[in-house]
């Protein structure tokens, strides 16, 4: 129950939430995320570190890049949840914006 409700409390956060339905998509770069959401890279940082050790998200390094994606772990475990909460702001008018703004980035944005 304890990583049920650290969760729940992560994906609670709008941030957080536009965050996962972002990474739904495909892996993406912390730079990918702060340009579609207009956030600085301390405050991007913090968010994903809390998705993270939620265990909703994972990431790697490939040279000066981390890259983020959603967790395996977390889509098997909580399959039903993550449903839920896509289901409930999937036509969110900021989502839609955020997934638009996805589409046209090229998948290396990060190496221009």
């Amino acid at each position: 129950m304890e990583e049920f409700i650290r969760q729940a409390k992560a994906i609670a956060d709008p941030t957080r939430a536009r965050m996962l339905k972002l990474l739904e998509a495909r892996e993406l770069c912390v730079c990918e995320i702060m340009d579609i959401m207009g956030l600085g890279q301390s405050t991007a940082s913090k968010h994903l570190g809390v998705l993270k050790t939620a265990g909703l998200v994972e990431s790697r390094k490939n040279g000066t890049w981390t890259y983020y994606r959603l967790s395996e772990k977390g889509r098997q475990e909580n399959l039903s949840f993550m449903k839920f909460m896509a289901s409930q702001i999937n036509n969110d008018p900021q989502i839609i914006k955020d997934k638009r703004l996805l589409v046209r980035r090229k998948s290396d944005f990060c190496r221009k």
